[in-house]
């Protein structure tokens, strides 16, 4: 069968969690890349994916990268693609776009140029054109704008997989259906060497509830789906589908006969009665209990005192009402702390203070919504922690933009792909941080400034979450693009101690010169950028010279002193390893 390359979206906090989930669904090669993971695998694993994933919010299918340097570039290339391969002249489409830092700055205008030239392409060749149907369109066709680069994928998941089909109504403070999973599969469930039952005692509309109840039946998240954007993919194998969608159905009721006990329980009946909607809509109706009940009353007696998962998105000021928040912290400690002591706990806090967090346990940074929280998974025995103020990484995300709109020029004009975008220009982000492009890929490296001992560990330790969190987006690169070390004074060999021994070298453009630089091995990479301007003036100086490199490091310089036309050079070092990296 043939090999297709596919990507799944997905918020980049999530995504160590779903290259494991597509692992195991067959996906190969799966690796984080931005907003969600990349992997190969064949037709079968692109429909297993859309089926049974619980994390990822789409699945792309890359078709083309195309010159997008301006709108006609865009339309002109957009024309020349197989569109008749992909959907019937008689199907109806809709372009979704979106920009990052591209020459088209505007999505919709992309968009348009895009949806012109598939519908152009069909009308030169048979005379129809398929028609445009942005709300109930058969296919959808998804393209990425960066630079001066247009990335076209088709959307085989048809619109978001959050929606599963079993939600008719939520409350007044809804959690999408993926980051409820991601809480879940964060705390280990429904592992049942680890867990006998699940308790949700603020259940809401019960996502939380139901998804627990579909991972602990073995029952694909897609069943309750109406459709599939593949579905009205010209490549659509009918046959394989079905195959694949009666397994399911087969797994999902030998699940549904051994599920452990699933409670949940809210004191707002009208809550109650959507949870219970909601179950009746994905097949669980009479296998999961729901309660009207207070939190603060004892856990129903039938559950287990041990091997248990209590999992809650609580209240909190700024959706729901203040009071009904301090309420649910104090009831919600008091179960965790007394009679559910021995269960485990995960909790999807808010970031803004309201709630207290382990500060030895910062939590998975998510977005709820427009609000940035924390999924918190807590050991039996343990409640959260003191309260730590929260952090908004906000003004170091806008710092990095602005900081990279004004030397986008510089590093046009002089060629480099290597420079910092970031010297703690804001005192309460104390770091460093560097952009390194090699193949086509950003990485960033980011040296964190020791704290003084006068400031507050805690907060240091906040603030360092919080920027490490917002930095892949604003860095625009993989979360496992990202290197981050600490600077402190270091005294003696202590400052060429190696951190790592991986031996990645990444080869990077300067000034025309080519160097090899590695970001993870030791304390510096091996090109200090703060000495450009002297490899600089070497260069343009080295015509016929003889060059004597003393202290020469990786040879950085003296490879400008040969690339400007020196006749001969002598560089010198103490570490037998940089000579050989000069040499190199």
């Amino acid at each position: 069968m043939t090999r297709l390359g596919l990507f799944a979206t997905a918020p980049a906090p999530l995504s160590p969690l779903l290259v494991r989930e597509i692992e195991a669904l067959g996906g190969r090669r799966a690796r984080a890349r931005g907003a969600g993971v990349e992997f190969d695998g064949d037709l079968a694993v692109a429909y297993r994916v859309c089926l049974w994933s619980r994390l990822a919010s789409r699945v792309l299918m890359p078709l083309a990268r195309l010159p997008a340097s301006d709108g006609e570039a865009l339309y002109g290339a957009a024309r020349e693609l197989p569109w008749e391969d992909h959907l019937a002249a008689d199907a109806t489409f809709a372009v979704d776009c979106t920009v990052r830092r591209a020459r088209i700055g505007h999505s919709h205008f992309a968009a348009l140029r895009l949806k012109d030239a598939i519908a152009d392409r069909f009308r030169a060749r048979t005379g129809r054109r398929p028609d445009v149907d942005v709300r109930g369109a058969g296919i959808r066709v998804h393209l990425h704008l960066r630079g001066d680069e247009g990335r076209v994928a088709l959307d085989l998941s048809g619109g978001g997989l959050h929606r599963r089909g079993y939600r008719a109504h939520a409350g007044p403070a809804p959690l999408r259906e993926t980051l409820a999973a991601a809480v879940l599969a964060a705390a280990g469930w429904p592992d049942p060497r680890a867990f006998d039952a699940f308790l949700d005692p603020v259940c809401g509309s019960g996502t939380l509830l139901v998804e627990a109840a579909l991972m602990a039946a073995d029952a694909a998240p897609g069943l309750t789906r109406d459709r599939f954007g593949f579905e009205s993919w010209g490549g659509h194998d009918p046959a394989l589908w079905q195959a694949l969608w009666e397994e399911a159905q087969a797994r999902r009721a030998r699940g549904l006969e051994r599920l452990p006990r699933l409670v949940g329980g809210d004191r707002d009946r009208s809550a109650v009665a959507t949870t219970e909607a909601n179950l009746q809509r994905a097949g669980l109706a009479g296998r999961v209990r729901v309660e009207v009940r207070e939190i603060e009353r004892q856990p129903p007696a039938d559950l287990p005192a041990e091997r248990g998962l209590l999992a809650a998105n609580p209240p909190y000021g700024g959706r729901l009402d203040d009071a009904d928040a301090r309420h649910c912290r104090t009831a919600l400690r008091a179960l965790a702390e007394g009679a559910l002591h021995a269960w485990s706990l995960a909790l999807l806090l808010p970031d803004d203070g309201g709630w207290p967090a382990s500060a030895d346990a910062p939590g998975l940074a998510v977005r709820n919504g427009a609000l940035p929280c924390r999924v918190h998974v807590l050991a039996p025995g343990r409640a959260p922690g003191p309260c730590v103020p929260a952090v908004d990484a906000a003004p170091l995300a806008n710092r990095i933009a602005r900081n990279e709109r004004r030397l986008a020029p510089w590093r046009r004009r002089e060629d480099v792909d290597c420079y910092r975008v970031y010297d703690a220009d804001l005192p309460e982000f104390a770091f460093a941080v560097d952009v390194y492009t090699a193949d086509g890929r950003r990485h960033g490296h980011v040296q964190e400034y020791a704290p003084p001992p006068q400031v507050d560990s805690a907060q240091a330790q906040a603030r360092r979450e919080a920027a490490l969190a917002a930095l892949p987006a604003a860095l625009d690169v993989a979360p496992d693009g990202l290197v981050v070390k600490t600077r402190e004074r270091q005294r003696g060999a202590r400052q060429y101690l190696r951190q790592a021994r991986r031996e990645e070298y990444l080869e990077v453009r300067e000034h025309g010169a080519r160097l090899l630089v590695n970001l993870r091995d030791h304390l510096d990479t091996g090109l200090f950028l703060d000495h450009r301007p002297a490899r600089r003036w070497i260069r343009d100086h080295a015509a016929g010279a003889r060059f004597l490199n003393l202290f020469a490091y990786t040879g950085a310089a003296t490879v400008h002193a040969a690339a400007g036309g020196a006749r001969e050079s002598v560089s010198v070092d103490l570490s037998a390893a940089y000579l050989d990296w000069a040499a190199r």
